[in-house]
């Protein structure tokens, strides 16, 4: 039996090419590597600038809101509601901006929703700067409601006073220096309480008292 020999696999070479491999594969490893330690390195910073300035969540206080219109057409409980609202919107932190995007208010009385979403502008928000945010709320041309919320509504009109919840949705990102985050999510949820007599009188319902109002991330 004959034994083939191919001459271009020799020993010899075989170890060439291994070696030549294993150099490919160890240059690889270390640009890896230092692609690697650069990317932990920025992240580590920018984590550590964040741990030391710690941001604190803005804070928002309802400063007036006015009633213009509430009342319920038959025999379908459609609501038609007019209101106008006024925010005080604070920066507390004084070495972060804040960037508002995507604003959206609306009001609801006992959970349920009785105004269309109206939208803001977007806006930056400097160190410890504070802003005027107004909004005029509709519910277009009447917003289905459930068949109790005529018993509440005489209920509190018994009372006294009218309680309404109105919430701003948006989104914000952080600014430090000129280091921008990514966006995240936050809620607004503020209290007015109006008189609320038997009627509605000639003018608006106007609720002027100061409200904070609680603010999630």
């Amino acid at each position: 039996m004959s034994q083939i020999t191919d001459i271009n696999k020799s020993p010899k070479h075989c170890g060439k090419r291994d070696l030549s491999i294993i150099q490919k594969l160890r240059i690889k490893n270390k640009i890896f590597y230092t692609i690697f330690t650069l990317l932990l390195s920025i992240l580590s910073l920018i984590f550590l600038v964040w741990l030391t300035l710690h941001p604190t969540k803005p804070q928002f206080s309802l400063t007036q809101a006015d009633i213009y219109q509430l009342n319920l057409s038959a025999p379908r409980l459609l609501l038609n509601s007019s209101i106008q609202l006024t925010l005080l919107s604070k920066n507390p932190n004084t070495k972060v901006g804040i960037y508002y995007d995507e604003i959206q208010v609306y009001a609801s009385y006992k959970g349920q929703q009785i105004t269309l979403y109206t939208s803001l502008p977007p806006f930056y928000q400097g160190h410890g700067e504070a802003n005027l945010l107004s909004a005029y709320l509709q519910a277009g041309n009447g917003l289905p409601v459930a068949p109790s919320f005529s018993y509440q509504v005489q209920r509190d009109q018994s009372a006294g006073q009218l309680v309404l919840m109105l919430k701003v949705n948006g989104k914000l990102r952080w600014k430090v220096g000129t280091w921008v985050s990514g966006k995240y999510r936050f809620n607004v949820n503020c209290v007015a309480i109006l008189p609320f007599g038997a009627s509605m009188p000639s003018g608006p319902l106007i609720s002027k008292q100061g409200t904070q109002c609680s603010t999630s991330i």
